[in-house]
């Protein structure tokens, strides 16, 4: 395993994330094709073998049965102080007002909530799942400042939005003397670049982290053009992500390049974000031992600047997707 520091802080994290949205009980939150606890533990125990040490959940996956299985896993199987433990806020956790979003109130309890679930004190990084267009952004910072100051999180992240958006959010928190964002989690892959054009030049000029969720487009670049899975055929957020003709393209680029290289195609288009400076550790999920397998080779594959060349001259550009 390779380690680095998350953007500019002294905080190592191994260079991939587990990604544990995967990790859930299917009866819950409406993702039929999460694995339950006694299939979820073999993995998440393959990962701290691998050397894996950070991993990435939210409070909205399963409806916090995600954050219940990972803690649980986290504490049979290392150390508390070995982990990166990152978790998310603001989706719906419960009907009715204030049971979603980044208001005050809303922070307060779901942070607590989240380390119940979680068996801890605190979580390394608490991220904001989206922004919240509902709340003054004033009053999210300060919550999550205030988060920091009471010993519940180590660190604070973003997640997708605009740039226009984060670059507004760091001036506020310096301006303010508030924690400040030290990692952005936004949606990069060879099918979607989007970010390229303004978060990742942000992102390197404020000395941000980036761990970018789906770096495999949710499994399209592993598998053959058209081809189907369990989770692509039930995920309704995912079918919104990937609907380009050039995709196809892409799709098939990285076929090639995976066929001359004598290398399944996951390592190859892991490889690619890894490849970005600005990239701390990409978020992968992991639903059987030869994607963790995958994973960790890539880290190790080194891709020429003339396959990167062949890789990216299929794409073109999308609309936003993601947030």
């Amino acid at each position: 395993m390779q380690y680095t520091t998350l953007g500019s802080t002294g905080l190592q994290v191994s260079r991939l994330a587990l990604g544990c949205m995967t990790y859930g009980e299917p009866e819950r939150g409406g993702h039929p094709w999460t694995l339950p606890e006694d299939q979820s533990r073999p993995l998440i125990r393959q990962a701290v073998e691998a050397g894996i040490t950070f991993f990435d959940t939210a409070n909205v996956y399963s409806d916090g049965s995600s954050e219940e299985i990972v803690g649980r896993a986290l504490k049979d199987f290392t150390r508390r102080e070995d982990v990166v433990l990152a978790t998310k806020v603001h989706g719906r956790m419960r009907p009715g007002p204030n049971g979603a979003g980044l208001s005050r109130k809303a922070i307060l309890h779901e942070i607590d909530a989240s380390l119940t679930r979680l068996g801890t004190d605190h979580v390394d990084l608490y991220q904001i799942h989206r922004w919240d267009r509902t709340t003054p952004v004033e009053e999210t910072l300060e919550a999550l400042h205030d988060v920091v100051k009471a010993g519940k999180a180590r660190y604070i992240g973003a997640s997708s939005m605009w740039a226009w958006q984060f670059a507004k959010a760091l001036h506020l928190q310096s301006a303010h003397g508030w924690t400040r964002f030290v990692s952005m989690q936004d949606h990069l892959n060879l099918l979607n670049r989007e970010e390229e054009r303004e978060m990742l030049p942000l992102c390197a000029d404020e000395g941000i982290g980036v761990v970018p969720w789906s770096p495999l487009a949710r499994g399209r670049l592993t598998r053959d053009v058209g081809s189907t899975t369990a989770r692509s055929e039930t995920d309704e957020f995912g079918k919104t992500l990937y609907t380009e003709p050039s995709d196809d393209d892409v799709i098939r680029a990285v076929g090639e390049v995976a066929a001359e290289r004598g290398v399944p195609r996951a390592q190859v288009a892991l490889a690619w974000v890894l490849r970005k400076p600005v990239v701390s550790a990409p978020i992968v999920g992991a639903s059987r031992p030869g994607h963790l397998d995958d994973a960790v080779a890539a880290l190790e594959l080194e891709l020429t600047d003339d396959e990167v060349a062949r890789l990216e001259a299929p794409y073109r550009p999308h609309p936003v997707a993601g947030f």
